[in-house]
């Protein structure tokens, strides 16, 4: 039995006791951040598993956005032995690589101003990169499911693409490359993308995406659900939900945000028009305000789920809200840029656990959770111990003939 025939029978519902969840937000280079801290979770996971364990092994579902989408990509599409095509620790490798392409900076000033008519990239590079890396895979090859939303700017409502879905729908069953490059199409950065998938009986569906952002920056509620789809209405107050919502763990990883700094403020806001909402010294206020705002919603949201059903250990939130400056950009792609990016990264780890605040929006820390160095280690612990159970669960339930 292949490593994805194996992942696919073993249902948590019915061989485990939780449903492992990972969510990436988006943020343009910034995906370094969470980039290191799965390298780092990667690790505890080898050390307790061996050497072969990968990231895509331990979760049920891997949610990304934007950046965050092209990292749960990268983390689950398959090798020629249906093995992940990366490892955690090939991430911010690949961003330092790739970055100074993907948002070249020898005409910062020009580009700046191209925003304000069109895209500031073209991102032809971006394009290439990712058709040549995944080539013909598709959605429903990926060794885990994964949840990437983006934005369908023509119907004018998020389009998210599932693992879920792709394997009912052909329609919806994309290349990862067109998945990739629409998550990742921020208005006023990107162009917008367009591309066609055919249904099961060969009739055309058209996709005119954008960033994933613009729907869900913070994609963890999305991941909630096979389907992708989340319980309406208030958890906290439906009895059948939060017993539903108690199987979860979550680690949502977010990629940093500059709130500490607090570089706008409404008597600036008040004087701008159109322009200085999309562009102002080298950043978006309308971009970030969204994207904050988003990301933040879902953050409470999760928060009061599992502190409802006092289940707050199985909900872990890194998140970085002090970044300043450049490393506050989302393509700041410079060679010091990228490196203080990566030192963000590793700072984080040694950092205490922290919980947002819902009244002034900033995280503070958690007494005697330790720092998300910890965490994550007590999480690899977590993932590793259900994995065996299934293992287990599964080989039992099996005929003594087969071999896997």
């Amino acid at each position: 039995m292949t490593s994805r025939s194996l992942s696919a029978e073993i249902n948590p519902s019915t061989y485990g006791e939780r449903i492992t969840v990972l969510s990436i937000d988006g943020g343009g280079i910034r995906g370094i951040i969470p980039g290191t801290i799965l390298s780092f979770l990667e690790s505890k996971l080898q050390e307790l598993d061996g050497e072969h364990a990968r990231i895509a092994d331990y979760f049920d579902v891997i949610a990304g956005t934007s950046t965050g989408g092209l990292i749960a990509t990268m983390l689950t599409a398959p090798d020629e032995n249906q093995r992940p095509l990366f490892m955690a620790k090939d991430i911010v490798p690949f961003y330092l690589k790739h970055s100074p392409k993907i948002f070249p900076q020898s005409y910062d000033m020009i580009m700046g101003m191209n925003a304000l008519v069109g895209p500031k990239y073209d991102g032809k590079y971006l394009r290439k990169l990712l058709r040549k890396i995944f080539g013909a895979r598709r959605l429903n090859e990926t060794v885990t499911r994964v949840v990437i939303p983006t934005f369908d700017i023509q119907l004018l409502q998020p389009a998210v693409f599932s693992t879920f879905e792709a394997e009912t729908d052909a329609s919806k069953n994309a290349l990862l490359s067109d998945v990739c490059i629409s998550t990742s199409s921020a208005p006023t950065y990107f162009p917008a993308y367009h591309f066609r998938t055919k249904d099961s009986e060969g009739n055309d569906r058209e996709f005119h995406l954008v960033d994933g952002g613009i729907a869900a920056n913070n994609p963890a509620l999305l991941a909630m659900k096979p389907t992708g789809i989340v319980f309406p209405g208030d958890p906290a107050s439906l009895p059948a939900q939060t017993l539903h919502y108690g199987k979860y763990v979550v680690l949502s990883l977010g990629t940093g945000t500059s709130k500490v700094e607090k570089k706008y403020s409404a008597k600036m806001a008040a004087k701008w028009g159109i322009l200085g909402w999309l562009y102002r010294d080298g950043h978006s206020p309308l971009v970030d305000a969204f994207t904050y705002a988003s990301g933040d919603m879902v953050d409470l949201h999760m928060s009061l789920i599992f502190r409802s059903i006092r289940c707050e250990h199985n909900y872990l939130r890194i998140q970085n809200d002090t970044l300043r400056g450049d490393t506050s950009s989302t393509d700041k792609a410079t060679k010091k840029n990228l490196e203080d990016l990566v030192k963000i990264g590793e700072d984080i780890l040694q950092k205490p656990v922290s919980r947002v605040n819902k009244d002034s929006g900033i995280f503070e820390p958690v007494e005697n959770e330790g720092t998300n160095e910890e965490a994550l280690t007590r999480f690899a612990k977590v993932l590793s111990e259900e994995r065996k159970l299934r293992r287990q669960k599964f080989k039992l339930c099996q005929p003594s003939s087969v071999n896997y």
